[in-house]
């Protein structure tokens, strides 16, 4: 519906001016946007093949793996056994017991409270004496 702004005299033929926006176009677009995205989006996401390798059982017996304890209090152990930060990468290479022990793999735990400078002083000074394959043990309670 239209509003006259403007009455006057004039032509035959004069038309007012209009101040109404139609929307009708702008709804029309935007419904086909809408339609065209709901059809081609779920298209790339249905399937994602994927070639893995069957999984297999380790031939031999498995080694357990070394892991370092980081105590609440600051005292680190690697198993059972204590040790200190000084000492660690000393004590770490005389458990693993292989030939080349810092090419194996070191598991992290740490108590729910420990510091985060006592972490990271343990992961520097494991890095410092070799060990760069450290991994970390997250326990759900």
């Amino acid at each position: 519906m239209g509003l006259k702004l403007a009455a006057g005299g004039g032509g035959r033929f004069r038309l007012g001016q209009n101040s109404d926006i139609n929307v009708t176009p702008l709804v029309d677009v935007m419904l086909v946007l809408l339609i065209i995205f709901m059809v081609a989006l779920p298209a790339p996401v249905t399937t994602l093949p994927l070639n893995l390798p069957p999984a297999k059982a380790p031939a031999g017996p498995v080694d357990p793996p070394t892991i370092i304890n980081i105590q609440t209090g600051g005292g680190l152990l690697i198993g059972e056994r204590p040790t200190s930060l000084d000492r660690l990468g000393a004590d770490l290479a005389r458990e693993i017991k292989k030939p080349r022990p810092t090419e194996e793999q070191v598991f992290v735990r740490a108590d729910r409270k420990v510091r985060y400078k006592q972490f990271m002083a343990v992961m520097d000074t494991l890095h410092a004496a070799g060990f760069l394959k450290v991994g970390l043990v997250n326990e759900e309670l």
